[in-house]
């Protein structure tokens, strides 16, 4: 008698502590929605703001189209100032991280797979007699992802790239000149195989 009265006060407890977790979320979620930079249609999931980060608790511009999905251990920070615009039916895979200083746009129904990373900045080279990379000073220039791309897994798209319509870019590529739409980009690796 005295074990179920012992697990019913647990359960009820766990219930509680939950329920208080699901709240907290949920009203740092509407809070989120309510700040006037950010525009992020009903439909995006997961609803939670921790995914987004600025500097010094300021973030830029955000706007997130109807049913765009991130999926597990994604990372969006969109600095002040910066833009970031999603277009509909955009998913992200686990591990996806969006580095947005300047302004990133993705096209509709683009399709992101594991562990890409969007950059649309540099850390800034000091080339004179004391060479150094500023650790806060950056070079800047958009990003711009057309509309139904495939961007493979671990694929890398650095500064002032624009992918067309339509691309596929291959896994583990690193995008560093822009592609035309229609276009597939495959990383042609070389692989050496040697006898032991």
């Amino acid at each position: 008698m005295l074990t179920k009265f012992k697990k019913s006060i647990s359960e009820k407890i766990i219930s509680l502590i939950e329920n208080n977790e699901r709240n907290k979320k949920n009203n740092s979620w509407q809070s989120f929605l309510a700040l006037e930079n950010i525009n992020i249609h009903p439909s995006f999931n997961p609803k939670n703001a921790t995914i987004f980060k600025g500097e010094n608790n300021l973030l830029g511009h955000l706007t997130i189209g109807e049913n765009v999905l991130l999926r597990e251990y994604c990372n969006v920070l969109v600095f002040p100032n910066a833009k970031l615009i999603i277009g509909k039916g955009v998913f992200f895979n686990n591990y996806c991280t969006i580095n947005c200083l300047e302004k990133i746009e993705i096209g509709d129904d683009t399709i992101f797979g594991e562990g890409v990373k969007l950059y649309d900045h540099n850390h800034l080279i000091n080339k004179g007699t004391n060479f150094h990379v500023e650790k806060e000073k950056y070079t800047k220039s958009p990003i711009k992802i057309g509309k139904n791309c495939w961007i493979g897994s671990n694929v890398v798209i650095l500064k002032g790239i624009t992918i067309g319509d339509n691309a596929i870019i291959g896994a583990g590529c690193i995008i560093h000149k822009s592609v035309p739409a229609n276009t597939i980009v495959k990383n042609n690796q070389n692989l050496i195989y040697e006898s032991l």
